[in-house]
């Protein structure tokens, strides 16, 4: 507590006598206000800044926790004390469990115990004051954070996209000898870069972006994450095992982008002599949830890697270009919309990743069980 600051509390209670006696004990000490009515504390507290909040349980037209109940969202700040001369234990316990009260005190008061009481009270509301200042700053710094990073990846795009013009254009018109490919190796770099780039930009959309639950058709889904891979090699065989029979339904974008990196992963970490490389992706429907396999038949990856391949900036083959964030945004992604990723892998003979996805189509989603709840 500053030195210059007194503890300010808010007394409850419809006997007058009570409140004259709370004041004449506390008033030099704290800041005292006192109310003989609910309605009339909803006033104070509307008005003044307030630490403590005491109430009496037993008021003619609101009892001290019905009347928390309504301030712990009108008012969350003031920590919450009830005052009480009867044993309502189930419905102080409730309070407590619910966290509609810090603790309770019981009638007639010993202005010792209340003392320590309040001090305590006070304390917690500075440290959850502190905290919520905290969180703010971290948030406001995460924010400006996220915007600079997005902005530049995008500032950084437009003059990528110059060079990647000209050195089209010097191609085109054979304007340039390059006896020693280096034009070759700046369109590799640039190349490089604008990929990194992209993912950045995916990462933020995926973070910022809130979650919009919509129907998912997974074979049209699929079958433009594999127009987009086939630019990257045409000799790939894609088996498709598609299992679809209800609706499904979660954030649509959220789950292209897991689709896309998992596809575009199968298809870079290919085998270079493989004779028939292949990607099998398997899909099957539930009313509760989608499990998706992602297997190919690349050059798998060491076991010692396995735990770190969803770390961000981790690559497991520095022989294949790569930002080293895919698998990153994908975990993420996953994360955000409830579901759950593992892999298996054999090094020299593939990688199969499998998710599990909850369906929302019978209702909502709980961010505590990450489970879909039904109505």
């Amino acid at each position: 507590m500053r030195p210059d600051e007194k503890i300010a509390v808010l007394y409850i209670d419809d006997e007058n006598n009570n409140l004259l006696s709370f004041q004449a004990t506390f008033r030099r000490k704290y800041k005292v206000y006192v109310a003989n009515s609910a309605a009339e504390g909803m006033g104070i507290l509307s008005k003044e800044t307030v630490h403590v909040v005491i109430a009496d349980q037993r008021m003619p037209h609101s009892t001290g926790i019905e009347f928390f109940n309504i301030i712990r969202t009108a008012h969350p700040d003031p920590v919450r004390m009830l005052l009480t001369g009867y044993t309502d234990a189930e419905a102080i316990i409730d309070a407590i469990n619910k966290g509609e009260i810090y603790r309770y005190i019981k009638k007639p008061w010993d202005a010792f115990e209340l003392e320590n009481a309040i001090r305590n009270a006070y304390e917690i509301y500075i440290t959850r004051d502190k905290l919520n200042k905290k969180i703010a700053e971290l948030q406001k710094t995460n924010d400006e954070l996220n915007r600079f990073v997005y902005s530049t990846s995008h500032d950084l795009r437009s003059p990528l996209a110059s060079v990647m013009g000209i050195l089209n254009l010097a191609e085109m018109e054979q304007s340039v000898q390059d006896p020693n490919g280096y034009l070759g190796m700046i369109e590799t770099c640039v190349n490089k870069m604008d990929t990194f780039i992209q993912k950045i930009i995916e990462y933020y959309k995926s973070i910022r972006v809130d979650a919009e639950y919509t129907n998912v058709d997974f074979s049209v889904m699929l079958d433009e994450s594999i127009k987009m891979v086939k630019m990257q090699r045409s000799d790939i065989e894609y088996i498709l095992n598609i299992d679809q029979p209800v609706n499904f339904i979660n954030d649509a974008f959220r789950i292209s982008v897991v689709m896309d990196n998992l596809i575009s992963n199968a298809v870079k970490y290919q085998k270079p002599d493989e004779k028939n490389p292949r990607v099998e992706i398997t899909v099957i429907t539930t009313a509760e949830k989608v499990s998706i396999k992602i297997e190919d038949n690349g050059i798998g990856i060491i076991d010692q890697h396995l735990n770190n391949i969803f770390t961000m900036f981790f690559r497991s083959n520095n022989t294949v270009n790569g930002a080293g964030i895919g698998l990153y945004i994908v975990k993420e992604a996953l994360t955000r919309i409830g579901g759950d990723i593992s892999v298996h892998s054999t090094f020299g003979g593939g990688t199969a990743f499998y998710l599990d996805i909850p369906n929302f189509v019978n209702g909502k989603y709980d961010t505590e069980t990450r489970k879909p709840v039904t109505q």
